[in-house]
């Protein structure tokens, strides 16, 4: 019940409809108790007194009661389906939008497919308890407690007969629901694992075949299918087992009910007509009754499916503090001062990865950032936009503080192109303008033009061809190249660019650097490189070393003071070591 009562603000705007359909249900409900009162009034007055016309009357009036009780729950049905439909998207549209708030840290410790498992299934299990089960649980326990007081007044002996079972399902329900919430987290869980299994298969599927592991692949998802599998039967037993002594018992009061009113017929203290009564009373509450175990099957689900929502939605979003109205001081540029940063999951006695970074990029400048494999380049640049914050220190853009900003006027003013191009599923126009949306034809073509991606043209529908999931239908150099002109269609003031023509060959690499340099030109940039043609965009050069900046200077500079420089650019002096490779969960 804690919570299922979490729900309570996605059902409020529909709660009205939602106890109306119980209400529907509960007159419907209670329209099947009617039935055996006429029988009785058949049995004792028309048949006893052999009047066919009675008889007639009777099965009319039992018809009738039919026809209506299913109309009304045509009309719960007819309550509750559109509701339900827009709650489950009113819920799913704010987990998608909460995902899009989340930190980059979040994202980066919660698998795709377990995420994907709680916006899918574990909401359509909710939508589904919300629809049925929830309104039922209502519904069967108001019809039991009616058709038991209907059975006490009949012959409150037969009526304590079957009441004896209660105690003994009440205790066995206990039992059965303390273990089945626990297999279905289990199942729900895996379900999310096999989920991300697959994602990564379909999207790695090229990496799968060039290496021939498809059999180990295989090996893998029948583990984890085999290990649903099993949850699923261990889910399976306790529900038979609950069937079977929810079904079990209550037969068997009513046939011990059944054989004592027979005997208080036999000896007249009981009419024919209501005993008749009494046991279509009886069969009629099978249903109700039989339904509790599943009924709490689906509501263990659904509570787990709504822990399982909540999870995610209990995630705290980073919180907004700053405004867009800038407030400048001291130099222009970017500037880092003492900045210190470790990643939320890194070990907890592990050192920082920056350990107090000072760089200053002036005003229209361009700054390449160089050093060994895991020494924090690709971290440093993704605190400039806050997609991880900073540790300790300060950021500023032209004086202003970065932790100041809201994070929508941080981004405005900063673009950004990461050393792995992704692409949506989407047009090449709406891949590109997601880095200005309200830029035109003329900035799309621009940008294009500087990334020197004319074979968009030769597309079959242009820059209105879609480019396919993770733009797969396009090579890698063609991937990165959008992903550039999405970086600078905006004419940002700020420009990261994370090693941007690594999958270039030299040819296209010249013509992106001889366009590149017009837009460096007129911006302030941040330019990881990792190799001697790249740095020469730059005015100057950082290189990053043990979590510090280490030397500033220009290439030719660096190349006369930085032993490590020299190194990282030709390895030309062999005497000196890299240092080790320390990317983990502690260095990206």
């Amino acid at each position: 019940m804690r919570s299922l009562v979490r729900l309570w603000p996605y059902v409020r705007p529909v709660g009205l409809r939602l106890f109306g359909s119980a209400c529907v249900a509960v007159v419907a409900s209670c329209l099947s108790l009617l039935i055996p009162l006429v029988l009785k009034w058949i049995v004792d007055g028309p048949v006893a007194r052999r009047d066919p016309s009675g008889v007639w009357l009777g099965g009319g009036l039992v018809l009738l009661l039919g026809l209506l009780e299913a109309g009304l729950f045509g009309v719960r049905r007819w309550l509750v389906a559109r509701p339900m439909a827009g709650l489950e998207a009113r819920m799913r549209a704010d987990l998608y939008r909460h995902l899009q708030r989340l930190p980059v840290a979040f994202h980066d410790r919660w698998g795709s497919g377990q995420l994907l498992s709680r916006g899918t299934n574990d909401l359509q299990i909710v939508r589904m308890f919300l629809t049925f089960p929830l309104v039922f649980l209502a519904v069967n326990s108001t019809t039991i407690l009616v058709g038991f007081g209907i059975l006490l007044s009949q012959q409150w002996t037969l009526g304590l007969v079957l009441l004896v079972p209660a105690v003994p399902l009440v205790v066995m329900c206990a039992y059965f629901e303390a273990r089945y919430s626990l297999a279905a987290r289990r199942a729900q869980d895996q379900i999310g694992d096999l989920t991300t299994l697959v994602e990564e298969s379909v999207l790695g599927i090229r990496i799968i075949k060039a290496f021939g592991r498809h059999r180990s692949q295989a090996r893998a998802f029948r583990r984890q299918s085999h290990e649903l599998r099993g949850t699923e039967l261990r889910k399976a037993w306790l529900l038979a087992d609950i069937w079977a002594l929810i079904t079990g018992l209550p037969d068997m009061a009513l046939g011990a009910a059944l054989f004592v009113g027979c005997v208080q017929v036999a000896h007249g203290s009981l009419s024919a007509g209501t005993l008749v009564a009494f046991l279509s009373t009886a069969l009629a509450l099978r249903w109700p009754i039989e339904s509790i175990g599943w009924l709490l099957s689906i509501s263990n689900e659904s509570a787990t499916a709504s822990d399982r929502y909540f999870e995610v939605m209990d995630a705290a979003e980073p919180p907004e503090t700053g405004n867009d109205e800038e407030e400048t001081s001291g130099s222009g540029g970017i500037r880092f001062s003492g900045v210190r940063f470790r990643y939320p999951d890194a070990p907890p006695h592990s050192p920082d990865l920056l350990t107090g970074v000072d760089l200053h990029i002036r005003t229209g400048e361009t700054m390449a950032l160089v050093g060994a494999t895991g020494s924090g380049k690709t971290s440093l640049t993704a605190l400039i936009p806050r997609l991880y914050e900073a540790t300790g220190g300060r950021i500023t853009l032209d004086g202003a503080d970065t932790a100041g900003m809201t994070r929508a006027r941080l981004r405005a003013l900063v673009s950004t192109a990461f050393e792995e191009p992704t692409l949506f599923s989407a047009s090449v126009r709406e891949n590109v303008l997601m880095g200005a949306e309200e830029a035109s034809d003329a900035d799309l073509l621009r940008a294009l033009e500087i990334a020197q991606c004319g074979f968009v043209h030769e597309l079959p529908q242009g820059v209105e061809t879609q480019v396919g999931e993770q733009g797969l239908s396009l090579s890698g150099g063609q991937r990165q190249r959008l992903a550039l002109a999405r970086a600078v269609v905006g004419r940002p003031r700020f420009l990261v660019l994370d090693d941007p023509l690594s999958a270039l060959d030299v040819h296209t690499e010249a013509l992106v650097e001889a366009a590149l340099r017009q837009v460096l030109a007129t911006t302030t940039a941040l330019v990881v490189a990792h190799r001697p043609s790249t740095v020469m965009l730059a005015d100057r050069v950082a290189l990053l070393a043990d979590g510090r900046i280490a030397a500033v200077g220009t290439h030719r500079e660096l190349l006369g003071i930085s032993a490590e420089y020299r190194w990282l650019m030709s390895g030309s002096d062999g005497a000196h070591r890299a240092p080790a490779d320390a990317e983990g969960s502690t260095a990206r």
